[in-house]
């Protein structure tokens, strides 16, 4: 990743291969523990990537300088984990796992409406497993997430080649406009389509908010298309607990119809909630205030 958010995550297929193989060798805690010198790695030889966790921790969590770099490490070893963590559920080994819902009735009362819902997240935590959590409420929900085609890479390819396919429907984000059909058509079918609302691309629309004490660009179309949809609006974070346990926080927006910027601010203070609980789970390696220390 760059200074600036690009489209696209950082990674390689090989990286990935060789985490799955000793996965299904030799077991999870084995892949752990090759994470340790991996996670070493990329604080040395990610400089820029690790130069925008360090001003995360030390500017925005307000952390001393030698705690900010030791986060640095923790954050990709967590980071790592949560990419484990799904190719292993992916794999059939959801039963290594345990799981409780903070929230999981505002997703069944929004179910019950029968039009759908929309769902804000970000890149924290783990929430591309949230369709395992889902799959246990007592009204049957299905996901859309929207996404991109830069996003849809090789590395997702190669893990639906080893894993079994997740209950998700992927809807590409087009030029000219026609995934607001296929947005329409999902939340007509009472799904639930996920968005992301934390990664601003250069020369893009934007909007302003304050997080975590500083003001930051937000891509402007997840906020105002959210705004529009005459459906419930709801912010959904699957947060890593333990090495074995998540916890999964649904929050209800209360914002107005057509009130974007309302519905950017409840947003931003639930994720600066969410990270005051979880700081090691801010997954954003790029300059994201653009304040970043030379």
């Amino acid at each position: 990743m760059a200074a600036e958010w690009q489209g696209k995550s950082r990674g390689t297929v090989f990286g990935y291969k060789i985490f799955v193989f000793c996965m299904k060798t030799f077991g999870i805690g084995l892949a752990y523990f090759i994470l340790y010198f991996v996670a070493l790695y990329f604080c040395f030889f990610a400089i820029t990537n690790s130069k925008a966790s360090f001003y995360y921790f030390r500017k925005r969590q307000k952390n001393s300088k030698f705690k900010s770099l030791v986060n640095v490490y923790r954050s990709y070893y967590v980071f790592g984990q949560t990419i484990i963590d799904k190719v292993a559920i992916l794999a059939g080994l959801k039963t290594k796992f345990t799981f409780e819902h903070d929230g999981g009735h505002y997703i069944t009362e929004t179910l019950k409406q029968k039009k759908g819902g929309i769902l804000i997240s970000a890149h924290v935590g783990n929430f591309e497993i949230a369709d395992y959590f889902f799959g246990e409420l007592e009204e049957s929900a299905s996901i859309s997430i929207l996404t991109t085609d830069s996003e849809h890479s090789s590395i997702k390819e190669y893990l639906e080649s080893v894993t079994t396919k997740p209950k998700i429907n992927l809807i590409l984000i087009q030029e000219d406009l026609s995934h607001i059909f296929e947005i329409n058509a999902a939340l007509a079918r009472n799904e639930l389509v996920c968005i992301t609302g934390d990664r601003y691309i250069k020369d893009s629309k934007y909007l302003e908010e304050n997080l975590l004490g500083e003001t930051a660009k937000f891509p402007a179309g997840p906020f105002m298309l959210a705004s529009r949809l005459k459906v419930p609006v709801l912010f959904v974070y699957v947060m890593k607990e333990t090495n074995t346990h998540y916890h999964l926080y649904t929050r209800q927006s209360n914002a107005k119809h057509r009130d974007a910027k309302t519905l950017l601010k409840e947003y931003t203070e639930s994720v600066s909630w969410v990270l005051d609980k979880y700081p090691l789970q801010w997954f954003n390696y790029f300059d994201f205030w653009k304040k970043q220390e030379k």
